[in-house]
């Protein structure tokens, strides 16, 4: 009895031993092909070959990104507008001004179809450009007065000692001080930049008169900034006459200034003869040239102002 105990007990240990080896051979996880081969083989960088049906990015190369730049960029503004100009008959009052005064505004607009550009320090179309007061002076110049002086302050006191003069205080362009405003008066400023002289003017225009179809005040001169109908025009050109902006954006930056008008000296005074209108073809005309032949010519052998040298002004 003992002994079969024994044998059924060795059997069951046999069949136990037998069922675990078995059911660990079972339970043991069996490495996948795929894992293996990640295992096994590194990937590679290799570049997709693309399908042809499927349409692919182009590569973004110098050249392409170039030509979007060029495409999608607005193209960068001119340096400056051209000259504005006007003929006489755009303007609202020039029929019923005196001869002189139309003789001198039509010489100034004709200066203004030159494409001159501003050039700070000269006096002579001939050199491409002019400023402000070198505008001013070339064209009366070549309305024939002589005695006018080269720079902004010096016509100012010119204008001013030979009057009437009107000075404006107040900073509205509606003000009543502007109802004696006339065509062919000269329009002065200060403050348009730093100086150190005894009557601070540095910038002055030749009023027009209204244009008729914008019912705006136009001037004529020479500016490195100033706009007509809105766009900044760089050289002697139409301008519309704004008054200063009563606020500067620097705390530092001179404060520009309107300080009056005047007329010019005898303009509008009777005489025998009208000069006509000068219509100079070309920026190579010469105002000191001009002037050295009429000198020789009269054989006066004076100086006059188309020949002094002051320091200029915008």
């Amino acid at each position: 009895m003992n002994t079969r105990r024994h044998w059924l007990i060795l059997c069951a240990i046999v069949v136990l031993i037998g069922g675990v080896q078995w059911a660990g051979e079972i339970r043991e996880p069996t490495a996948s092909p795929h894992k293996k081969s990640r295992a096994r083989t590194p990937a590679a960088s290799v570049t997709p070959v693309p399908d042809s049906a499927t349409p692919q990015a182009a590569p973004k190369s110098d050249e392409t990104t170039a030509s979007k730049t060029r495409d999608d960029v607005s193209p960068e503004k001119p340096e400056h507008a051209p000259a504005a100009t006007l003929d006489p008959s755009d303007l609202a009052e020039f029929a019923a001004q005196p001869p002189r005064v139309q003789a001198l505004i039509a010489s100034a607009l004709e200066l203004t179809k030159l494409n001159l550009t501003y050039t700070y320090g000269s006096a002579d179309p001939a050199r491409g450009g002019m400023d402000c007061s070198g505008t001013i002076f070339y064209v009366l110049n070549l309305q024939g007065f002589k005695d006018v002086p080269r720079d902004s302050s010096g016509q100012y006191e010119w204008a001013r000692r030979a009057g009437p003069f009107f000075a404006v205080v107040s900073r509205r362009a509606d003000s009543f001080e502007f109802a004696d405003l006339k065509p062919g008066d000269l329009m002065f400023w200060t403050g348009t930049y730093g100086v150190a002289r005894d009557i601070p003017i540095t910038h002055v225009m030749l009023y027009l008169g209204t244009e008729k179809k914008s019912k705006k005040r136009v001037m004529f001169g020479a500016s490195d900034g100033r706009s007509y109908n809105g766009i900044q025009r760089w050289g002697v050109s139409v301008f519309d006459f704004k008054m200063p902006k009563t606020e500067t954006e620097s705390p530092v930056r001179e404060k520009a200034t309107f300080v009056g008008y005047s007329r010019i000296p005898t303009l509008r005074d009777a005489v025998t003869s009208v000069p006509e209108p000068v219509r100079p073809s070309t920026p190579a005309e010469s105002l000191p040239k001009e002037s050295a032949k009429t000198e020789k010519q009269s054989g006066s052998g004076s100086k006059s102002g188309d020949s002094k040298k002051g320091k200029t002004s915008r």
